[in-house]
C-alpha cells in the first residue's frame, strides 16, 4: 500500500474543496435546511422510533448529496493526468477516506442540528456514547459504499440519477442495521446488545472497501 501517495491524494482532495469554497457551505446548508423543513412539519418529537427514523433519513440524503460529487469534479483531461501520477487503488482509498471524514463531520452536524430543532428528549435515557458511535459508524459506512457507487455512476456518464438507482438498494441493509442499533442505544440498552448490529455494519463496510479495492482499477483503466 502506497501510504505517501494516499496522503498526497488526501491533501489534493482537501485543496480542491478549499478552492471551491461553496462546497462545504452548500453541504452544511443542505443539512440544516433539511432538518428545518422536518421541524416545520413535525415540530418537537418525543416518540423514539419516529425520531430515530427521521434522523437517519436526513443523514442518508445528506450522504447522497455530499458524495455524488466525488467523481464529478474532474474533466477527462484531469482524470488522465491523475491516471499518470497515481495508482487507481490509491485514488479510491484516498477518496473513500476523505468521504468518510466528510460524513463524520456531516453526521455530527446533522445530529447537532436535529437535536436543536427537533428536540433531544429521546437522548435523555439513551446510551449516548453508543448512539454517537453508531452515528459515526453509519456515516462512515455510507461513505464507503457510496464512493464506489459514485465511481460506477460517473463512468456510466449519468452520475446523480444512476447513483440514486444503484445506491438505495445497496445501502438499504446498512440503513436497517444502523437504525436498529441506534434505536437500541436510544432505548438505553448496553453495548452488548447493540454490538451485533454494529458488527454487521463493520462487516458491510469491510466488504465495500474490498470491492472498491478489487473493482476500481478496471473502472479507472476504462
Amino acid at each position: 500500500m502506497r501510504t505517501a501517495e494516499i496522503g498526497h491524494l488526501l491533501r489534493l482532495e482537501w485543496q480542491l474543496d478549499r478552492r471551491q469554497k461553496h462546497a462545504w457551505g452548500s453541504m452544511a446548508l443542505y443539512v440544516v435546511s433539511t432538518v428545518y423543513v422536518c421541524y416545520q412539519g413535525v415540530r418537537h418529537l418525543s416518540d423514539v422510533p419516529v425520531w430515530n427514523a427521521l434522523f437517519w433519513i436526513v443523514v442518508l440524503f445528506a450522504a447522497f448529496n455530499a458524495l455524488a460529487r466525488s467523481f464529478q469534479r474532474e474533466d477527462a483531461g484531469r482524470q488522465l493526468y491523475l491516471h499518470t501520477l497515481a495508482s487507481p487503488r490509491s485514488v479510491i482509498l484516498a477518496r473513500t477516506l476523505y468521504n468518510a471524514l466528510t460524513m463524520v463531520a456531516l453526521s455530527l452536524l446533522s445530529l447537532g442540528a436535529y437535536a436543536l430543532f427537533i428536540g433531544d428528549r429521546p437522548l435523555e435515557q439513551a446510551q449516548l456514547g453508543t448512539f454517537v458511535a453508531t452515528v459515526l459508524l453509519g456515516g462512515i459506512g455510507f461513505a464507503m459504499v457510496l464512493t464506489l457507487i459514485a465511481a460506477l455512476a460517473a463512468r456510466a456518464g449519468n452520475g446523480i440519477g444512476l447513483m440514486a438507482i444503484l445506491g438505495l438498494p445497496i445501502v438499504l441493509p446498512m440503513l436497517l442495521s444502523v437504525m436498529k442499533a441506534s434505536k437500541l442505544a436510544l432505548d438505553g440498552l448496553p453495548l452488548s446488545v447493540t454490538g451485533q448490529y454494529l458488527g454487521w455494519l463493520v462487516a458491510i463496510d469491510a466488504i465495500a472497501v474490498a470491492l472498491a479495492w478489487l473493482l476500481f482499477p478496471y473502472l479507472w483503466r476504462d
